[in-house]
């Protein structure tokens, strides 16, 4: 019961969500794609020409906004599972911190790259403190494969609740990264305790 209650008011809060419905208008996969806008806008991250890596990309929307509004970058994305092409990006099914994808990266590119992105979250269990940990520790993978694909000058994006590892991940950033920002872009749900790790140039 309580399961269908959740439904019945995720349902209503997507009809009512200008986002969802400007996403369907605009043709993106997802509301998230304006989370990226958004961050982009503010930090002026992406340029024409970046080699870009999407980690956990499914349903897209992040790579459309990249491959529609930068048709020069060179994008690769990955996931678990595999979703609609984007353009003329490379995707990888698989597990970003396996072996078999790192040589698939790592050949796609030949190069290390300028920004790696994430919005990677773990399917919610209705335990809050459970999936801000869970998403945590996905955010500090992210964090490390990040640190070894990027160039000096690169980019980190990731989605990162609030919670028991938000203190570690954002130490960790500052001491991985020259500058280190937190940012809820307005299209993030006002409920959500998401936010974004926003770092640039290695240390």
């Amino acid at each position: 019961m309580k399961k269908n209650k959740i439904s019945k008011e995720w349902i209503n809060r997507q009809h009512r969500d200008i986002y969802v419905k400007k996403s369907k208008q605009e043709g993106f996969r997802s509301r998230a794609v304006y989370k990226l806008q958004e961050i982009n806008d503010k930090y002026k991250i992406l340029k024409n020409g970046f080699s870009v890596i999407d980690l956990g990309a499914a349903p897209g929307g992040w790579s459309q906004f990249v491959i529609q509004k930068y048709k020069k970058c060179k994008l690769l994305s990955i996931d678990l599972k595999q979703m609609e092409p984007v353009g003329n990006s490379y995707q990888v099914i698989g597990d970003f911190n396996e072996e078999s994808s790192k040589e698939k990266i790592i050949n796609y590119f030949n190069e290390k790259v300028d920004l790696v992105m994430s919005d990677m979250a773990v399917n919610t269990t209705g335990n809050k403190n459970l999936d801000s940990l869970v998403t945590g520790e996905l955010c500090l993978d992210a964090l490390i494969f990040a640190k070894k694909q990027l160039k000096p000058s690169g980019f980190f994006i990731s989605k990162l609740f609030m919670g028991s590892s938000f203190n570690e991940i954002v130490g960790e950033a500052k001491l991985t990264f020259k500058e280190t920002n937190i940012y809820k872009p307005p299209s993030s749900r006002k409920e959500s305790k998401e936010s974004f790790i926003i770092c640039k140039k290695l240390r």
